[in-house]
């Protein structure tokens, strides 16, 4: 299995380093920052092979080039941002598969929080890197694609096994469930994971990853067919995919 360390900078973001023990080879999952890589290749002995990146915002890619001019790394991204994401080596697109020793991770597309944004699933590790696509009750911000494009993005993540852990790029959580309860107040699993959230909170510690399992039954981006959530906003004869719109409408107020 890979080795996974999640590394919180900033003031929300998550940055992941993924270790293959038999090949050697390490890869950063948006490098917002440099040092704190810097820092744990350096305690952990490892070397650094690979950049992934999930779309072109700066708290993703502000790393890439002092991690590239320091190690020789290769960098990975979305092809069609190969003008707005710094250093990059290979564009990618939906379907293209990734190595790192024999691990394989295939791209998918998820348009919706930027028109290029893809994620990185490792089928054989059970592992999710979703960006900004998907956080844990919650998903991104739809600052270049349209509700519609990011409803149908989410619908292929919904369709990973239960079990696929994600990992997301932000500690957005304990605001993502204080709105999520305000559109299915009465959702029994949604109450008793906020508690946890909070105690969790409490102490500083993280709470990704998330599993797609949990998030099916408490992410009102997942829940878009929940007929109590669509009696709480008043759509409970629309498409599944205006539920979706209008639940990032008000979690957009919020």
């Amino acid at each position: 299995m890979l080795t996974i360390l999640q590394l919180p900078v900033l003031n929300d973001n998550y940055i992941y380093l993924l270790h293959d023990p038999v090949s050697g080879e390490t890869a950063v999952v948006d490098p917002a920052v440099t040092q704190p890589v810097l820092d744990v290749l350096k305690q952990k002995g490892w070397q650094l092979t690979t950049i992934l990146n999930t779309h072109h915002h700066a708290d993703h890619v502000g790393g890439n080039l002092a991690l590239k001019q320091k190690t020789g790394c290769t960098v990975i991204a979305p092809l069609s941002d190969q003008n707005r994401i710094p250093g990059i080596d290979r564009g990618v697109v939906d379907g293209d598969v990734i190595m790192l020793g024999k691990h394989t991770a295939k791209v998918i597309s998820t348009p919706g929080h930027t028109s290029g944004h893809v994620v990185y699933y490792f089928a054989d590790d059970n592992t999710l890197f979703c960006g900004d696509t998907l956080f844990v009750m919650g998903c991104g911000r739809l600052f270049e694609g349209t509700a519609e494009q990011m409803w149908h993005s989410l619908q292929k993540l919904k369709a990973l096994p239960a079990s696929t852990r994600i990992y997301c790029a932000h500690e957005y959580t304990q605001a993502n469930g204080r709105f999520s309860l305000t559109v299915e107040p009465d959702n029994r699993q949604l109450q008793q994971r906020m508690e946890l959230i909070n105690q969790l909170r409490a102490k500083h510690l993280p709470t990704v990853p998330s599993t797609i399992e949990q998030e099916l039954a408490t992410n009102p981006f997942f829940r878009e067919d929940s007929l109590a959530l669509r009696e709480t906003i008043k759509m409970v004869n629309k498409k599944p995919v205006e539920v979706f719109a209008e639940v990032r409408r008000l979690k957009d107020s919020f």
